[in-house]
This record gives C-alpha cells, structure tokens and sequence, in this order.
C-alpha cells in the first residue's frame, strides 16, 4: 500500500505526496501534500513521467492532482491512492486496480472499459460520462458516488456497494448484481434489464427495485429492471 507519511508542514494533516529516489523509484521519504508542495507544476510532470513509463505502478500517492487527456490503458495499480483527484478525458482500457482509494474523485467523459477493479473504493466519487462497460468490479466501494449519464453494463459486480449512491440516467444492463447493494440508492431513469436483480440487495429486506418501488405505491419505475 501507499506510504501514510504526513505532509512536512506541522500544522497540515494531509498526506504527503510520493517521492522518487535518485533511481526515479517510488521512495518512504516525507514530502509535502498538493498545498504545500513548492513547485506543483514540476511534480505533475514528474508523475505523468513515472506512469508513462510504467506498467505496473504500487504504492503511489497523488492527492489532489489534476489529471487531463492521459492514456493509461493496460497499466496495473496496485495500492495507490487518487483521493480528491480530478479526471477528465481519460482513456485507460483494461487497465488494473487493486487495493486502490479514489475517494472524493471527479471523473469526467472517462473510459474504464473491460478494466478489472478489486477491493477499490470510490466513496463519494462523481463520475460525469464514465463508462465502465465490460469490467471486473468485484468487491469495490461506490458508497455515496454520483454518477450521471454512466454505464456499469455488461460488468461483473459481485459483492459491490453503492449504498446511498445517486445514480442518474445511468446503467447497468447484463451486470452480474450478486450481492451488490444498493441500500438507500436514488435512482432515476436507471435500468437493470437482464441483470440479476434478485441477488442483488436494494433493501435490507431483500426486494428488488421493482418490488420496492410497487411496495411505495409508486406508478413509475426507474427504468426497465428485469
């Protein structure tokens, strides 16, 4: 996992920001966080050099970066964190995550397709026309995300969490549901056609979102479930 090193300012609680030995290694060294790192600009640089130039990357941490019109399909992640980072126009196809922390990301007309995603949390994420068609998503944490006009279709979901979730205009069509919850989720125009939504967990009480929503008496059903 990523090294928990505090930023060198003492008052800041943030974490700080990876370093690099003089073999350009991820190092344990201390570092400052994205506030108060003195030349952001270089260290952007830095880390787009490292990820381009690596397939597999473990243990690093960039809080806060703002990533833009990066390709890194194919790479595997193992252990880093992207916490409150910000991504747009991203392409990573296939790519790998394992143990990995997103939380309070922004992701943007991003693609994630046929990636393989495992015990990796996006907590509070919004995700903006993100596709995550055709994927391994087993066992990762979407509590709490925002998703707008995104697609989960097509992906293996097993054991999953999008609790108190707000899914808009989005879909998971054909996605193995098995015990994915989706506890106190808002749903609009959301459709899980051909998806197994009796394994799937919409209530603590076990109903499937067209059981739900007829147990509300509600006329309208958000999207074609089944």
């Amino acid at each position: 996992m990523f090294t928990q090193n505090k930023c060198l300012v003492h008052y800041c609680r943030n974490l700080a920001l990876s370093t690099f030995d003089e073999n350009g290694n991820i190092s344990d060294d201390k570092n400052y966080c994205l506030d108060h790192i003195p030349d952001p600009g270089k260290f952007k640089e830095q880390i787009y050099k490292y990820i381009d130039e690596h397939d597999k990357i473990v243990g690093l941490n960039v809080s806060g970066l703002f990533f833009s019109d990066v390709d890194i399909s194919n790479k595997k992640f193992y252990g880093c964190t992207f916490t409150n980072c910000t991504f747009s126009n991203i392409s990573s196809s296939n790519v790998v995550l394992h143990m990995c922390i997103f939380d309070f990301a922004m992701f943007s007309d991003c693609s994630f397709i046929k990636s393989n995603s495992l015990f990796t949390s996006f907590s509070g994420v919004s995700f903006t026309h993100t596709l995550f068609t055709s994927s391994d998503i087993i066992q990762c944490n979407f509590n709490g995300i925002k998703a707008y006009q995104s697609s989960f279709d097509d992906s293996d979901l097993f054991n999953s969490r999008f609790i108190a979730a707000t899914l808009i205009d989005t879909s998971f069509r054909n996605c193995n549901l098995k015990k994915t919850l989706f506890y106190d989720s808002k749903r609009t125009n959301v459709s899980f056609k051909m998806s197994n939504t009796r394994e799937a967990l919409f209530t603590p009480e076990g109903k499937t979102p067209l059981e739900q929503d007829l147990s509300f008496g509600n006329s309208i059903v958000d999207g074609d479930h089944v």
